[in-house]
């Protein structure tokens, strides 16, 4: 037995590996298998390097990557991006041939600028000859106008054109949950960060659409289906599993995770915070009828199903941790 398939069967798991690179959404929904690497650790940076590895993702050969981190406060991880989590993950694009790299945000709680300087964004990006843009410091013709279908916002949303013609978008999210009604905060609650609150000379305000409507979370789903998601790299090596996205209740889950797609990512976060015992809202039902996913899987946004989804592991301790993980992942999920 090969190393590849001790691993699948030690979670249990088969079928086709995803093909390796940056493929864009509807590539990522059209594969037969998702790949999530699961790596159980208390170390960010060792872990981001070793979860990124197990992809086995193919160069990038120049291409440039639009960075996302977790900038919405200033609060420590996982209320926000560990540095050490950010520099690994530039390090690793760097390392598959990537650049130029820039890394951006818009904060929601909080002067965008200031908890980047505070979350040292900036320092990071400058060790990693990535550039760092401040979302809401660009102007008016920095930004597009979206809607999908079947959209719950009333005209749409904006978002950066820098994201949009990208060649490729990775992200660095954390592992909580969202008292203010995403429910929970993973990959595709991280997007929300790149749409606009306000585009210069609009009135219109966006955030408060998004905060007030009881469509929340299919709108943040939405968001997830007018942007590429290359690659996703989530920080657990801490979690809140009530409360967030700011504070909240801590618990240590060791854990980092990279995938290729948004979908198979947070559906295995969302099996991690119902280990650790969690909100009513997250445990409840299905894991794949939670509406962030569901709206998500609906528009081609990733996999649409655990049946889908690969755990790889690359050693004893990763592979047990995820086989419990992989039964919640399967099950009803029921509270």
């Amino acid at each position: 037995m090969n190393r590849r398939d001790f691993i699948r069967n030690a979670t249990g798991l088969s079928g086709a590996a995803l093909a390796g690179g940056f493929p864009e959404a509807a590539r990522a929904a059209a594969a037969p298998v998702a790949r999530v690497a699961f790596v159980r650790t208390r170390d960010r940076a060792a872990g981001t390097r070793r979860a990124i590895a197990l992809l086995g993702l193919e160069a990038l050969g120049g291409r440039d990557v639009f960075v996302k981190p977790n900038c919405n406060s200033a609060d420590p991880a996982p209320g926000s991006t560990h540095p050490d989590t950010l520099a690994a993950l530039l390090a690793g694009l760097a390392a598959l041939g990537a650049g130029p790299l820039t890394v951006g945000d818009r904060s929601g709680m909080g002067d965008t600028r200031s908890v980047m300087e505070r979350t040292q964004v900036f320092r990071v990006a400058q060790a990693h000859r990535a550039k760092a843009v401040v979302l809401d410091e660009l102007g008016a013709g920095d930004w597009e106008t979206v809607r999908v279908p079947g959209s719950h916002w009333q005209q749409g949303f904006a978002l950066p054109r820098i994201v949009r013609s990208a060649g490729a978008v990775a992200q660095a999210c954390c592992l909580k949950t969202h008292r203010f009604g995403g429910h929970f905060t993973l990959s595709l609650k991280n997007a929300v960060g790149l749409a606009a609150k306000r585009v210069p000379g609009e009135a219109h305000d966006y955030m408060r659409e998004l905060h007030t409507s009881p469509h929340q979370r299919r709108m943040i789903a939405e968001i997830n289906a007018g942007c590429r998601g290359d690659l996703v790299v989530l920080d657990g090596v801490e979690a809140f599993v009530t409360g967030g996205p700011d504070t909240g209740k801590r618990v240590p889950a060791e854990v980092v995770l990279a995938g290729t797609d948004r979908v198979a990512v947070d559906a295995v976060g969302v099996a991690l915070l119902r280990h650790f015992g969690t909100t009513p809202e997250v445990a409840r039902g299905a894991i794949f009828a939670q509406e962030q996913i569901a709206r998500a899987v609906e528009l081609g946004v990733g996999v649409d199903g655990p049946d889908r989804i690969e755990l790889v592991t690359g050693d004893a301790a990763s592979t047990d941790y995820a086989r419990q993980i992989r039964a919640i992942l399967d099950g009803a999920g029921a509270a």
